[in-house]
């Protein structure tokens, strides 16, 4: 099995000011996703909705001088909202379930991992 994952975009500011109703619609949508990956035979590894990019810490420089500073790192509209892990041998139809939640998200990422470790 491949093994990929699925980057989700979004904008924070609007999603801080989504209607309860609507944020239900989308986190349905997301588990209809869940749903649609174990019936056609895809692994769900792991995924998660991550906090806001203002709560991230920013880390550069070397393991002697490191810089840590509060997020976000850039002043995108867009920053990276969530993530899911998915083991596949079927990218094709993979894609076709990601559907279900682009429907509601938007347009998102699909990466495969580069094999090997870091």
């Amino acid at each position: 099995m491949s093994k990929y994952v699925v980057l989700i975009p979004a904008d924070e500011g609007a999603w801080a000011v989504t209607p309860q109703e609507e944020k239900e619609r989308v986190y349905n949508a997301h588990a209809e996703f869940a749903k649609l990956l174990a019936e056609r035979g895809h692994t769900f590894v792991e995924g998660a909705e991550l906090v806001p990019s203002a709560e991230a810490k920013i880390v550069s420089g070397s393991v002697d001088q490191v810089t840590v500073t509060d997020g976000p790192y850039s002043e995108a509209a867009e920053q990276l909202s969530g993530f899911y892990v998915i083991d596949t041998d079927d990218l094709a139809d993979l894609l076709q379930c990601v559907g279900r939640i682009t429907s509601a998200e938007g347009r998102l990422e699909v990466r495969a991992y580069n094999g090997g470790g870091m």
